[in-house]
């Protein structure tokens, strides 16, 4: 069903970043700390597996064994905890600065995140023990779809916009005017967003969606895009449609309605265009 690429990176979190590094079979490698209040931030495009190394740390004289709770985060839904228990020191590694201790052997865990833009956070359960993380990300290539596009739900606003001389509709909507999708399941229904920026906008734009089922918030997405250098709007030259960023619903079996709305109040509105697989488009007769 998937095949995984060999072009596996290493990836700098932002938000909170405090590094240290340790040194592993003579090879500096750089570590980041985590902390109990701030998250680091990791941001990947998937479908791939986002590799988590995890290093606790050990001061000179003291204990033998420790245990710590590394907590995470994906796309704002609920937050998960990773338990490792009875770790000991490794023989295999050193910090540069030996004084502050010794690290403890590494401990991994793999999350597998789906098609789209996704922002993972990751806390310590507290500040008792510093415990460090190193994150690699591996793209995983996908089984081949055919994706047709869906309609929201009345009322909505469709947009044209041109790209290479292809026509495309997307919908405009806003937190006062959320996106209103209704959709049996099981299905994965994608959304391609595009922020709608004035001429005078420059630079990199960040923005969030969040989405709910019955009210209930199920995920957030952070956002980052600029202006597109090759699509246009066909009836409005004030605006310049921003590039397209994508997350994906896992829908689960049944009749689901989801509404995706925008958080950030001093953002213009939002362009979506909504795609589900050509074998589920029977679901929706």
């Amino acid at each position: 069903m998937a095949q995984t690429s060999k072009k596996t990176s290493g990836i700098k979190p932002s938000g909170f970043q405090k590094k240290v590094n340790i040194i592993v079979s003579g090879k500096d490698r750089t570590y980041y700390n985590l902390d109990p209040a701030q998250s680091a931030v990791i941001k990947v495009i998937g479908p791939g597996k986002l590799e988590v190394i995890t290093r606790g740390q050990f001061k000179q004289g003291e204990i033998d064994k420790i245990a710590y709770k590394v907590l995470y985060t994906i796309d704002g839904g609920v937050q998960k905890t990773r338990t490792f228990s009875n770790v000991v020191r490794t023989t295999k590694a050193k910090y540069a600065d030996e004084k502050i201790g010794v690290p403890g052997q590494s401990e991994e865990f793999i999350l597998d995140l789906g098609r789209g833009n996704h922002s993972i956070e990751f806390k310590v359960a507290d500040g008792k023990i510093p415990i460090a993380c190193r994150f690699s990300f591996t793209p995983v290539k996908e089984k081949k779809k055919d994706w047709i596009p869906f309609s929201p739900k009345a009322p909505f606003e469709p947009v044209t916009i041109l790209s290479k001389e292809t026509s495309t509709t997307y919908y405009r909507f806003s937190n006062e005017k959320p996106l209103k999708i209704e959709v049996n399941g099981p299905t994965e229904l994608r959304l391609l967003s595009r922020v709608e920026n004035h001429y005078q906008m420059k630079g990199r734009i960040n923005y969030r969606l969040q989405v709910k089922e019955n009210g209930q918030v199920i995920n957030t997405y952070q956002l980052s895009s600029k202006h597109s250098e090759i699509a246009v709007y066909e009836d409005d030259k004030n605006l310049i449609p921003g590039k397209a960023c994508e997350f994906a619903i896992d829908v689960p079996k049944g009749r689901h309605v989801y509404e995706i709305l925008p958080l950030d109040k001093d953002k213009n509105t939002i362009l979506g265009r909504l795609l589900l697989p050509k074998k589920d488009t029977t679901l929706e007769k």
